[in-house]
């Protein structure tokens, strides 16, 4: 997508692999911007409060580039993910942990997957590989996810409600050494 919106709106969908999704997605118009390459996050919180007002600030680093991306709290819906994020590119990533560091901040989950990226005009399409299970993510519209979603041929009990950092404390994993509750 040209220009990420204030509200993020997203569907998450559980997939056995992410292999047989490269064609169908294709088929449906979208085209691979990024193909599948480690992607890197790093949540961050002073004390707590972040996590308790169900917002996030989080690094991350992906195809060469690195990202600071703040999260609101979700937004009420059934099937979809909505939230208003802030995401800005960052040209130095340890100048940007040493800001964050100095502010009071602290590294509290670092989780790590493969993700390959496929967009077309109105929607982007996240083919995930995750130590826990493989995940399609469709972001855009609320219509136009809907609308991928039955061209995939997915049905909504597919959905994922919970947010990667939910998933890897589920499965035991993204804690930092000294770190008793990732956030």
């Amino acid at each position: 997508m040209k220009h990420k919106p204030v509200l993020e709106t997203e569907l998450k969908l559980r997939i056995p692999a992410t292999g047989p999704y490269r064609p169908l997605l294709e088929a449906l118009g979208f085209r691979e911007a990024i193909s599948a390459q480690t992607e890197t996050s790093v949540l961050w919180d002073r004390d707590g409060q972040l996590r308790a007002a169900g917002s996030a600030l989080r690094t991350r680093t992906y195809a060469g580039h690195a990202w600071l991306t703040w999260k609101g709290p979700k937004v009420p819906d059934p099937i979809l993910k909505i939230r208003p994020e802030r995401e800005t590119e960052i040209a130095d990533a340890a100048a940007l942990e040493a800001i964050l560091r100095a502010l009071g901040f602290e590294p509290v989950m670092r989780m790590e997957k493969v993700r390959a990226v496929w967009a077309r005009e109105e929607l982007e399409a996240c083919l995930d590989e995750t130590p826990f299970g493989s995940y399609l993510e469709l972001e855009g519209e609320p219509q136009a996810i809907r609308a991928a979603m039955e061209g995939l041929g997915l049905a909504p009990d597919r959905a994922e409600p919970r947010s990667y950092p939910e998933l890897y404390r589920a499965n035991g994993m993204g804690g930092l050494p000294g770190k008793d509750s990732p956030a």
